[in-house]
C-alpha cells in the first residue's frame, strides 16, 4: 500500500489567548518541558503560540543558515550563535524563538548561570526569521519589528518564497533586497556575508 504524502501546507500557528491565566516563567518553562514535541512562544499580549513543525525544505534552509552564521562566529569570536530551538525572554516580557540569532559575548557572559540555563532575559543583537510556506509574512514582519523595538541591532527576514531579504535596523526604514546574490551583516556582524541564493 502506498504511503500517504504528508504535507504541512496551510498549517498555520495556533494562537491561544491566555490573558486571563497567570502564566509565570516557571509555569511556561514547565509547559515547554512537558510538551517537548511542540514549539511554543508567548507574546507580550499573552498569546500562547503553538507552531507547527517545519517541513524538510525549511529545516534544510534553517540548518544551512545557522551553519554559515556559526562558521563566521567561530572565526570572529565576539559572540555566540543560537539555533531555532532557543527561547529568549525579551524586555517586553515576550518569549520568542528566532530561527537563528547571535549575541555579543559580553552580554551573554554578563548573565548568571541560571539565566543562561533558562530563557535568557535579553534580545539577541542579531535575529533571523526564515519564512516557510505556512508563515504569514505580516506575522513575521510584526515579530521582526518587536525584536528591533526590544534591542536587536540587526534583523533579517528571509523570504525564499518571494526571493527577498528584509533588513531591519533601529531608527532606519526597512530595506528590501529583491533576489539579492548576497546580504552583508556589516557593521553588526563584520565580515559576515550570506550567499542568499543558497536559500532559494
Amino acid at each position: 500500500m502506498p504511503q500517504p504524502i504528508v504535507t504541512y501546507e496551510g498549517s498555520e500557528p495556533v494562537k491561544l489567548n491566555v490573558q486571563g491565566v497567570i502564566v509565570s516563567d516557571e509555569q511556561f518553562k514547565l509547559l515547554c518541558q512537558e510538551n517537548p514535541a511542540l514549539r511554543l512562544e508567548l507574546t507580550a499580549r499573552k498569546e500562547l503560540i503553538i507552531m507547527p513543525p517545519t517541513g524538510s525544505k525549511t529545516g534544510k534552509r534553517n540548518s544551512t543558515f545557522t551553519q554559515r552564521l556559526g562558521n563566521w562566529a567561530e572565526v570572529d569570536g565576539s559572540g555566540f550563535v543560537f539555533d531555532s530551538s532557543t527561547l529568549f525572554t525579551l524586555p517586553n516580557g515576550a518569549k520568542r524563538s528566532p530561527d537563528a540569532s547571535w549575541v555579543k559575548r559580553e552580554r551573554w557572559e554578563a548573565l548568571t548561570d541560571a539565566q543562561q540555563e533558562g530563557f535568557a532575559p535579553l534580545c539577541p543583537d542579531f535575529v533571523v526569521e526564515l519564512r516557510s510556506r505556512t508563515d504569514r509574512l505580516s506575522d513575521l514582519q510584526e515579530k521582526m519589528q518587536e525584536y528591533i523595538d526590544n534591542g536587536a541591532r540587526l534583523g533579517w527576514l528571509i523570504d525564499p518564497l518571494e526571493q527577498r531579504v528584509y533588513l531591519y535596523r533601529p531608527g532606519q526604514p526597512i530595506e528590501v533586497l529583491d533576489n539579492p546574490a548576497t546580504a552583508s551583516g556589516d557593521p553588526v556582524l563584520p565580515g559576515f556575508v550570506l550567499n542568499a541564493r543558497e536559500l532559494w
